[in-house]
């Protein structure tokens, strides 16, 4: 039986029990073949969400590892960034085993639509500057749930956030970004936990600075039941490493 978190995250994907084996050939263009092998309970009460994913092997790896959602980045200053084209393989290997998140920067209406048309994301993950009035007009248009991000760096951030409560479907705490910094997220660099302590969003994420050593304590501090890491799971700005995805998916799952 699904935990009850699971079933009420909105528009959460639900793979089956099986692990996915990565078989990609980078000479096949057929991509991965998913084999039944090793059960992947999905009744764990944390709900992990791998960000920055740019390439077949890695978005084996976080199938592979059990993560609930993978985060595709459109937003040609971060290294992480995708094309369309891109997406539309990455999106068509997803399809039925992860729920895609597709995170964009203040983005138009006509990039949203493409970014549909080539993905097919489950979700929209807004992480500009959008307001909570333009967070609404998404959902509208598009008919898919937000994740909004929300930088925190002191209390005031975290009261600030209560804006997109009841607009965005799921807030997402992430660390500020220096005035000066060229990309919003995915910078390795955590917040002061304790602000989060008590937080009463019905739906919401922990982000900014999480890895497989960290994230336990983040989860202990602050009651997050559902994380998401993007550089703390490289081996190189951009490229994620397979084995620090299973030991995050691994520490967040039995926290």
């Amino acid at each position: 039986m699904e935990s009850k978190l699971r079933a009420s995250w909105p528009a959460l994907g639900r793979p089956s029990t099986f692990k996915a084996r990565a078989n990609y050939s980078n000479s096949s263009r057929s991509g991965l073949a998913w084999t039944a092998a090793t059960s992947v309970a999905m009744t764990q009460s944390t709900i992990v969400k791998i960000c920055g994913i740019s390439s077949p092997d890695a978005l084996a790896a976080v199938i592979d590892a059990g993560a609930d959602m993978a985060g595709f980045v459109f937003f040609e200053k971060s290294p992480r960034h995708i094309d369309l084209e891109t997406a539309r393989t990455l999106g068509l290997l997803a399809q039925q085993h992860i729920s895609k998140v597709a995170l964009t920067v203040d983005a138009e209406d006509a990039a949203l639509q493409d970014i549909i048309d080539a993905l097919a994301p489950a979700y929209f993950q807004l992480h500009g500057m959008e307001t909570p009035a333009r967070v609404a007009q998404v959902k509208a248009r598009f008919g898919l749930p937000v994740i909004k991000a929300v930088g925190v760096a002191t209390a005031a951030d975290v009261a600030a956030a209560r804006a997109y409560e009841g607009v965005a479907n799921v807030i997402l705490f992430d660390a500020k970004p220096a005035p000066d910094a060229a990309v919003p997220g995915g910078a390795g660099v955590a917040f002061d936990w304790d602000l989060l302590r008590g937080v009463a969003a019905k739906h919401w994420m922990l982000s900014g600075g999480l890895d497989p050593n960290n994230v336990a304590e983040a989860m202990r501090v602050t009651g997050a039941r559902a994380v998401d890491v993007s550089s703390g799971v490289e081996r190189e700005r951009g490229v994620k490493d397979a084995e620090k995805i299973r030991a995050f998916v691994k520490a967040a799952r039995l926290s």
